[in-house]
């Protein structure tokens, strides 16, 4: 199935039904009088968030979503029906914008929420509702209501604890396919994730977060260049950053403000979140070098380097940990 984490729908809900004129002619009723029903409330629109799924490739083919008018009223005070309602079902972390792409309309970032997004119109009134003491006969009946329509964005953001960051060929991949059940492509050229990927990473029957991997930031993404800064939505719901940095390649400490950069040029918010600074491929290096090196990037950054094999292993579960008990703090100070 092809990722898709955007998309532009239009929605509509239903117009209210026609009120009507009607007179009953009853045989032992001397006057008769007016008895037109009112019309009935025309479908809603809703969204609601569910959990089998991770992807908007629906919305790619159907992009138009309408709910149907409600029954016109009869006699015998008879109302017409309500329509149905429309359930529009989108991933969990789904947000709902306005055409303008600024305004946020919903966020749904629970499993079963539910949002009311186009009210359908109500219906209109009989001719038995204007009945009184002076008017006997009334001949008003009003058309329905008509509903809500706009056009709407949808824009998904995955719900990860972690997220990780970095150049590309920095070995976020391969630190995903390592440290949980999933299978990204994993290549020795760059750019080889194009969408975000999503892992589970279980320490033990207790302790799991999930982790995403998205593609690689090159300079000048915030501006476009290469896949650009696009995905950094799905890691801006993230607890925590793990900013991964190849420690085969000399300019790493270069690299590491490189990235920094483009995730200030993003977001501050997404540029403060807490980051677990990684020096990846160690495997490659002699010990002087990881030495050498990790002071280089501890110096730049003001941060502990954590040091890393993605394919060996190498110091994998002491960061895994790490990573667990910093989830788990601040999962508890949101609560």
């Amino acid at each position: 199935m092809k990722f898709l984490d955007q998309a532009k729908i239009y929605v509509r809900s239903g117009d209210g039904g026609d009120g009507v004129v009607a007179f009953r002619r009853e045989k032992y009723i001397e006057f008769g009088g007016p008895d037109g029903g009112d019309g009935g409330r025309g479908g809603h629109i809703y969204f609601r968030a569910v959990s089998n799924l991770n992807t908007l490739i629906d919305f790619r083919y159907t992009q138009h979503f309408r709910a149907r008018k409600g029954g016109n009223g009869a006699g015998s005070n008879r109302t017409g029906a309500g329509a149905d309602d429309i359930i529009i079902d989108v991933p969990i972390g789904t947000q709902i914008i306005a055409d303008d792409r600024e305004t946020l309309l919903a966020d749904l970032n629970e499993d079963g929420k539910t949002v009311l997004l186009c009210q359908g119109g109500n219906g209109g009134l009989g001719n038995a509702h204007y009945k009184s003491s002076t008017n006997r006969a009334p001949r008003r009946a009003d058309s329905g209501y008509p509903g809500e329509e706009r056009w709407i964005w949808l824009r998904l953001k995955l719900i990860a604890d972690v997220g990780l960051v970095g150049l590309p060929n920095a070995g976020k991949s391969t630190l995903l396919s390592v440290a949980s059940r999933a299978r990204p492509k994993i290549a020795d050229y760059p750019f080889t994730t194009l969408h975000p990927q999503l892992g589970v990473v279980r320490l033990n029957a207790v302790d799991e977060f999930v982790i995403a991997d998205i593609p690689g930031l090159i300079e000048g993404a915030s501006e476009g260049t290469g896949l650009g800064d696009r995905f950094l939505g799905h890691v801006e719901r993230c607890a925590l950053l793990i900013h991964l940095v190849d420690g085969t390649d000399e300019n790493l400490a270069e690299n590491w403000k490189l990235i920094r950069r483009e995730l200030h040029a993003y977001n501050d918010t997404l540029a403060a979140k807490p980051e677990v600074l990684v020096m990846n491929k160690c495997d490659a290096l002699l010990p002087e070098e990881i030495e050498e090196r990790k002071a280089a990037l501890a110096q730049v950054s003001g941060q502990d380097v954590h040091l890393l094999s993605g394919v060996s292993r190498e110091g994998l579960p002491e960061l895994l940990r790490f990573v667990q008990d910093r989830v788990t703090l601040a999962r508890q100070q949101e609560k």
